[in-house]
């Protein structure tokens, strides 16, 4: 760590962290730049790895293999428990974060990068001011922004006040199994917390404020995942949004509007209504640099911003908010710091809701493609005709992917059923290269396996498909 200057002077400046921070640093130094990250946490990784993504996917892991034991009663096989110790869990959880930091850790200093802790403030387009270091200043050719997302507070709650009412990264602590929990959102974060709570033993009632679950996801493959929440969570209430918080000494107090009942009163409650970009308090404001409606910074395909040497990568820098589209933008930003040829021009960006079943998907979707008027054709091929799908109790599940009638090529993929997560890489590399529909259908994919629904439903796209009648092709 860089320390004991009062004013620092570098060459590439990255501000922020977390997977997009951490990638375009690393990026810049294996380039041949002279990188300083500034990052206000003490550790590296941001949300994702240590307040998102991987701890949360650690405990929905737990969770899953909770599932699967109450499902192999049908299998003829029975289990006693779980006997949960949570503290054993919590520290499985903390264990893996902690890894993959202590890798970061590694990585950085085998790059040579300066680490410093501090927030840092744009006081001029050139020209940083640091808070909580022992460098007042730091002046740079380039910087990176990547400050990433906070969550969005409900609207006159006591977000943040009381420990009752928990934002997700609070939820991921595993403090307690709250006997009643209300989750706030059908949103993916929504819905993968309050499948974990609900797997430990928490009776969990879910509000969201459309007629939905996961708003803007293709109902097509959000339906199976709907019909296993309202058989695992106590409630589910659409329609129907959330007046006020109010902490007693019962619990918290809920006040409902919508379909759902007028009131309850809950151990706990994640908020989890979504995610604004951390964009504030950086000084920007000193700079040309431009912010749209909702906050987040504009930039250009080489993730430059409206002052050209500030780019800026990730959450921040706009939708959607997904850790694996910050880690492309930050490579993207260093690779043009360096003078290579770059930009953002990926055809898809895959997503990925981690709840069971998963659901996953990449491109154009058929709902999107007819709002937009535009003509396509679709391939689908349920699970309950694939093997494998039956060996895992995943008959329910589905393929489908989405063509240009004309030119037969692949414009999007999705899938819901177990395993989708990891299934999800092959239409986006379909997408991206331009695949149509016969390079899938000839593609030999191993059996008995999930990945062969992908190469079944381009066949039955070209009403080829082995296991599917011509008709219903």
């Amino acid at each position: 760590m860089v320390m004991g200057e009062e004013t620092f002077e570098a060459e590439v400046v990255v501000i922020g962290g977390g997977t997009g921070g951490y990638t375009a640093a690393f990026r810049a130094a294996d380039l041949g730049r002279n990188v300083t990250l500034i990052n206000a946490e003490e550790q590296l990784g941001g949300v994702c790895l240590r307040r998102g993504c991987i701890p949360s996917k650690a405990l929905l892991e737990a969770a899953g293999i909770i599932y699967v034991a109450r499902q192999a009663q049908e299998w003829g096989l029975s289990f006693e428990g779980p006997d949960i110790d949570l503290a054993k869990l919590r520290q499985w959880k903390d264990g893996v974060v902690a890894r993959l930091v202590n890798g970061l850790d590694t990585l950085s200093q085998e790059r040579e990068i300066n680490l410093i802790q501090a927030q840092a403030i744009f006081e001029d387009e050139k020209q940083l001011r640091l808070q909580g270091a022992e460098i007042s200043h730091v002046t740079f050719e380039q910087a990176i922004i990547a400050t990433g997302s906070q969550p969005r507070p409900l609207p006159d709650s006591p977000f943040g006040e009381t420990d009752r009412i928990m934002d997700a990264a609070e939820a991921l602590h595993l403090e307690e199994i709250p006997a009643n929990l209300l989750v706030v959102g059908g949103g993916y974060i929504g819905l993968e917390l309050g499948s974990v709570y609900a797997a430990l033993g928490s009776a969990v009632t879910l509000v969201e404020m459309t007629a939905g679950l996961l708003p803007g996801v293709e109902r097509d493959l959000v339906r199976l995942l709907a019909q296993q929440i309202d058989e695992r969570f106590e409630a589910v209430h659409l329609n129907t949004r959330v007046d006020a918080l109010n902490e007693t000494d019962d619990g918290v107090e809920a006040v409902l509007e919508g379909d759902g009942p007028s009131q309850g009163t809950y151990d706990r409650v994640i908020v989890a209504v979504g995610r604004e970009p951390r964009s504030a308090n950086l000084g920007l404001e000193n700079t040309a640099v431009e912010l749209d409606d909702d906050g987040f910074i504009v930039v250009d395909q080489e993730q430059r911003t409206a002052v050209p040497h500030l780019f800026a990568v990730g959450d921040v820098a706009g939708r959607p908010l997904l850790a694996h589209k910050s880690m492309y933008e930050g490579k993207v930003a260093a690779e043009v710091i360096a003078g290579q040829p770059a930009a953002a021009d990926a055809r898809c960006i895959p997503a990925v809701v981690y709840t069971d079943p998963q659901i996953a998907w990449c491109g154009l979707s058929e709902e999107a493609a007819q709002e937009q008027g535009r003509e396509v054709e679709v391939g689908r091929f349920r699970w309950r005709a694939s093997g494998r799908a039956l060996t895992e109790g995943a008959a329910e599940g589905l393929t489908k992917i989405v063509f240009d009638p004309q030119t037969e090529r692949v414009l999007g993929v999705g899938m819901v059923g177990g395993g989708a997560a990891e299934l999800i890489a092959e239409g986006a590399l379909a997408v991206e290269m331009g695949a149509v529909a016969q390079d899938l259908a000839n593609t030999i994919h191993p059996h008995p396996t999930l990945s062969e629904t992908t190469a079944e439903a381009a066949e039955a796209f070209l009403g080829l498909a082995t296991h599917l009648l011509p008709d219903s092709q």
